[in-house]
């Protein structure tokens, strides 16, 4: 009897999906996630598109969703050790990860009631928007300049037209005639390439935004400890002077640094999360306060204890080798990145 009844609420459910994308198939809807009129929803992902009071965001599980913003919808700031603030929806920006809830509507999208978002990844949109706008206003100015030419050229095409009509009894303009075809060809091939450049000036905007949330290792750097300690020794710390040095990290564009802390297996499971979690804050505090590397950079450190050895830690030299943090340099893939 339950199969049967979940059988029939599956079969409603997908007719139902069926009936929304065919009437609601014009303009933003929600994507992969689509769901029945006046349902709470509740998504996690990146803004990639804003237009007015709605923008586009690509969910944590890869499908996408259109989100409302209303005059009822309560926007705040998670702040780390602060008290969180109220924003506005000027903050929503391309490149910003935030948390929506809310209630699909009739059209396919999100009312969002609350968009909560941390302030470094406010800080990080923003740093992004600065960088892609100014492209993409060159591709609109470069788009603008192609229309003109074509209108130019179709009012010489015009000209041309009037000419063929009036070129039996008008033989002495043969050559005029001639001379406005060949600058009409010329400015059409102008406006092919000004188009040519526009486009590729868009494609190159829009691949940047669609891998904002995609990163590569660029590098790892591995710090050791002694037994029962989350202190860094002086070899520590110039290991991670020597590393940060040859990194030129001021010329990195895009970039992240993700500490994570590990203990050998010796004492208790808390005991050695605990430890290895101050491992990983004992390395970002060396890194702010001795290199300055701002703070919106570093992803939550994390301690995975006892877990993910790189030795035995059936030795002495082996538990040395699973006491230590791992920073890892992060390089967003959608940032054009200097040379090293």
């Amino acid at each position: 009897m339950t199969r049967s009844k979940t059988t029939i609420q599956l079969a409603v459910f997908a007719l139902t999906l069926t009936l929304t994308a065919s009437v609601f198939g014009q303009g933003y809807s929600i994507f992969d996630g689509l769901t029945v009129a006046g349902q709470k929803v509740k998504i996690e992902g990146l803004v990639t598109k804003r237009d007015d009071n709605i923008f586009r965001m690509r969910n944590s599980d890869g499908s996408e969703a259109v989100v409302l913003i209303t005059e009822k919808t309560k926007i705040r700031i998670n702040r780390r050790f602060r008290t969180d603030k109220t924003s506005t929806a000027n903050d929503v920006l391309r490149g910003l990860r935030l948390k929506v809830e809310g209630t699909s509507n009739t059209e396919g999208q999100v009312v969002a009631t609350k968009i909560n978002f941390e302030e470094r990844d406010l800080l990080t949109a923003q740093a992004v928007e600065s960088r892609v706008s100014p492209v993409e206003d060159q591709a609109n100015s470069t788009e603008v300049l192609a229309e003109s030419n074509e209108k130019r050229i179709d009012n010489a095409q015009q000209r041309i037209d009037a000419a063929d009509q009036n070129a039996q009894r008008l033989a002495g303009q043969i050559e005029e005639l001639s001379g406005v075809a060949e600058a009409a060809g010329a400015d059409a091939k102008k406006a092919q390439s000004a188009a040519d450049n526009a486009q590729a000036a868009a494609d190159t905007a829009n691949s940047r935004i669609s891998s904002l949330d995609e990163y590569n290792v660029f590098r790892t750097i591995t710090v050791h400890f002694r037994t029962g300690s989350a202190s860094l020794s002086k070899q520590a710390k110039q290991e991670i002077d020597q590393e940060i040095e040859a990194l030129s990290v001021d010329s990195l564009k895009g970039f992240a640094i993700s500490v994570v802390g590990f203990a050998d297996s010796t004492g208790k499971t808390a005991r050695n999360r605990s430890l290895s979690g101050r491992r990983a804050e004992a390395v970002i505090n060396y890194l702010v306060t001795q290199h300055n590397v701002p703070l919106q950079r570093v992803v939550q450190p994390f301690g995975y204890g006892s877990l993910d050895p790189v030795s035995t830690n059936e030795t002495s030299e082996g538990r040395a080798l699973n006491r230590r943090a791992e920073v890892r340099i992060l390089v967003n893939k959608g940032i054009t990145q200097a040379s090293l």
